[in-house]
């Protein structure tokens, strides 16, 4: 496996936190997951990260109730490694643009960067084509925020329609929009992400690629074909890397997923390399990272 790189700036683009005495993760069930059934803050993040050359992080949102954004607002607010977070709001709601204002007011607005909804959970299959939902899409455009796509391939084709009928929004496909790497199977997935990576407004996160494979016995010669298609499709500027912690946790520690993604990318050249581990984050999700950063003020929160 390669190692990581460490005159690289990297950013993760892709992480969460929880704690489960402030809220339930209701999707954490089932011994499979047991592991993840736990507590996890930025203060277990930041040592790995910082010995990783981890720069800036993205938190993203992971249950679909209002609470949850302003807390990772008000905890980014507090952090000095996390640089950007990808909340929720209801975007069928006849008022999302306002309650999209009042998280850019509130504490910690100014590091909300995008939207995400768990598309993956519908069973509507086209559901982001929805006339509500694309209202409630072209509101997160107008607000200045992407939008982050956690979908399965079957689910892919309406995410590329939406894409299409929103030229100013920013789609963001979560962990290669979760491709069946355990099976082996490449088709029809690598033919929907090169129909979404035909448009310009869409960006692919390296993510989520371990979770994704046999748990217990991937290797990244299983990753690799995978890999090579998002770069192909979307190129090292629309590519972007995520750790996904710690659901990552379920397949591999943070330092091997990211050894990993530097190992499926090796026949990228240096500029290119950049491009994948910090330039396609800070310019898609507008982040700033300023030098060395401290430690975290960790208080109770999600």
């Amino acid at each position: 496996m390669t190692a990581p790189h460490p005159e690289l700036r990297v950013v993760d683009a892709h992480h969460h936190v929880w704690q489960l005495s402030v809220r339930d993760q209701d999707w954490i069930s089932g011994p499979e997951l047991e592991p993840l059934r736990r507590d996890f803050t930025l203060a277990d993040l930041e040592p790995e990260a910082r010995a990783a050359g981890v720069a800036a992080t993205v938190l993203v949102q992971t249950i679909t109730v209002p609470e949850e954004t302003p807390e990772l607002l008000a905890l980014a607010a507090r952090s000095d490694l996390v640089a950007g977070v990808v909340g929720w709001t209801d975007l069928t709601a006849v008022d999302v643009a306002e309650t999209l204002a009042g998280l850019r007011a509130g504490p910690g607005g100014e590091h909300l960067v995008g939207i995400r909804h768990q598309v993956q959970g519908e069973p509507d299959p086209r559901w982001l084509t929805r006339p509500g939902v694309l209202r409630g899409l072209a509101a997160v455009a107008e607000a200045g925020l992407v939008y982050d796509l956690v979908v399965k391939p079957h689910q892919m084709e309406a995410a590329a329609e939406a894409a299409e009928l929103l030229p100013g929004l920013t789609f963001v496909l979560d962990h290669l929009g979760k491709p069946p790497i355990e099976s082996g199977a490449l088709d029809p997935w690598a033919g929907r992400i090169r129909r979404l990576a035909s448009l310009p407004n869409t960006v692919c996160k390296l993510s989520g690629m371990v979770t994704e494979a046999d748990w217990r016995s991937w290797t990244p010669d299983d990753l690799r074909p995978y890999a090579d298609t998002v770069l192909d499709a979307f190129g090292p500027r629309r590519l972007m890397y995520g750790s996904d912690w710690p659901v990552c946790r379920l397949a591999a520690g943070y330092a091997e997923v990211l050894g990993t993604a530097h190992a499926v990318t090796e026949r990228l050249d240096p500029g290119e390399r950049h491009e994948v581990f910090a330039g396609t984050a800070l310019r898609t999700y507008g982040l700033t990272v300023t030098g060395p950063q401290g430690s975290p003020k960790e208080e109770p929160c999600a």
